[in-house]
C-alpha cells in the first residue's frame, strides 16, 4: 500500500506538513508506524523542525548518521543556516550518487532552486517515480520561471494519476492564482476549506486565503484573514507583506508594516521590487521638468 494514500500510515502527518502545520508534525505520535515508514516519518519531522527555526538542532541530530535521506536533510539545514557552499557540495554529490532517492530529489531540489540552480533542480526532480512532492516543486519552479504553461501541464498530468490529492489541489491553486479570472475563485475554495477547518487551519492557509480574497477584490475579508494569521504569529513574514499590500490597495498608511517587513526580512522580494521600481521612477522623473506658465 502507498503510505501516502488515503489509507496509508503517513497520510495525516504528510498532510499536516504540507498544510504548514509544522508543530503538529513534530508532535505527531509515530510510535505505531511500521519499520518501513519510520525513516520517511522522521524526515518529515526533521523538515518541520527546520521550518520552525530549529535548523541548528536538526544539523546536530543528523551529524554522523548514514544514509542519503539524513545526509540531504543535513545539507538543507546547512543551507538554511547560511552554509551555502557546504550544502551545495553535499547536494550535488547526492544528485549523482543517489538521484533515485525521493528525499534527495525533493530536499536536494529545494536547495538547488533556492541557490538559483533551476536547471539542476529540475533535472534532479524529473527523475521521480510518482512523487507528488516532486511534482509540486516542479510546478513551483516553472511558476518562478514564468512558465505557467509548463506548470499547468505538470498539474494536469498529475491529476490523471493522483486525482484529489491535497498536493495536486494546492499545485492547481498555485497555477490558478497565476492564470487569474475564474481560477481565483477555484483557488479560494481550496484555501478557505483548509483555513476554516480546525483540523487543517494554519497561518499559511490563512495567508493563502487572504491572497485569493485580494485578487477577488474582497478587501475586508482579506484583512480579516490576515489579522487572524498575525494574531497567531505577529512576526510571520508573508502575513506582514500581504498586509502591507492590502493597506496600499486600500489607501491606508502602510508605514508600520513596511517597517516591520524591513526589520523581519530586509531582502524580502516585495521590498526589493519596491526599491527597484522607486529607482526606475526617479530615473524617469529626471527627464522631465515642470513648466511654469508666465
Amino acid at each position: 500500500m502507498d503510505p501516502y494514500s488515503a489509507e496509508g500510515e503517513l497520510i495525516n502527518i504528510h498532510n499536516h506538513f504540507h498544510q504548514g502545520q509544522y508543530q503538529e508534525v513534530v508532535d505527531f505520535d509515530t510510535s505505531s508506524f511500521s519499520a518501513d515508514n519510520a525513516l520517511p516519518a522522521r524526515v518529515l519531522v526533521l523538515r518541520a523542525r527546520i521550518a520552525l527555526g530549529q535548523a541548528e538542532d536538526v544539523l546536530a541530530d543528523v551529524r554522523g548518521e548514514e544514509g542519503a535521506d539524513l545526509e540531504v536533510i543535513g545539507a538543507y539545514a546547512e543551507y538554511v543556516l547560511g552554509k551555502t557552499d557546504a550544502a551545495l557540495k553535499t547536494v550535488e554529490k547526492l544528485a549523482t550518487s543517489a538521484a533515485d532517492n525521493v528525499t534527495v530529489q525533493v530536499v536536494g531540489g529545494t536547495v538547488l532552486q533556492a541557490a538559483g540552480k533551476s536547471d539542476e533542480a529540475l533535472a534532479l526532480l524529473s527523475q521521480h517515480q510518482g512523487s507528488l512532492e516532486a511534482v509540486s516543486l516542479i510546478v513551483q519552479i516553472h511558476l518562478q520561471q514564468n512558465r505557467t504553461d509548463l506548470a499547468s501541464k505538470e498539474v494536469s498530468a498529475a491529476r490523471r494519476w493522483a486525482q484529489d490529492s491535497l498536493l495536486v489541489n494546492l499545485a492547481e491553486s498555485w497555477v490558478g492564482l497565476r492564470v487569474g479570472g475564474e481560477k481565483y475563485q477555484q483557488a479560494f475554495y481550496v484555501y478557505e476549506e483548509l483555513a476554516q477547518a480546525p483540523s487543517t487551519t494554519s497561518i499559511r492557509s490563512l495567508v493563502s486565503q487572504a491572497v485569493c480574497e485580494l485578487h477577488l477584490g474582497r478587501l475586508e475579508e482579506a484583512r480579516a484573514a490576515l489579522e487572524q494569521a498575525l494574531k497567531k504569529d505577529p512576526e510571520y513574514i508573508e502575513a506582514i507583506a500581504n498586509m502591507l499590500v492590502l493597506n496600499v490597495i486600500s489607501g491606508v498608511d502602510a508605514s508600520e508594516y513596511t517597517a516591520s517587513l524591513k526589520k523581519a526580512d530586509p531582502g524580502h522580494t516585495l521590498l526589493v521590487d519596491l526599491e527597484e521600481k522607486s529607482t526606475l521612477f526617479d530615473q524617469a522623473a529626471t527627464k522631465y521638468r515642470a513648466k511654469v506658465s508666465s
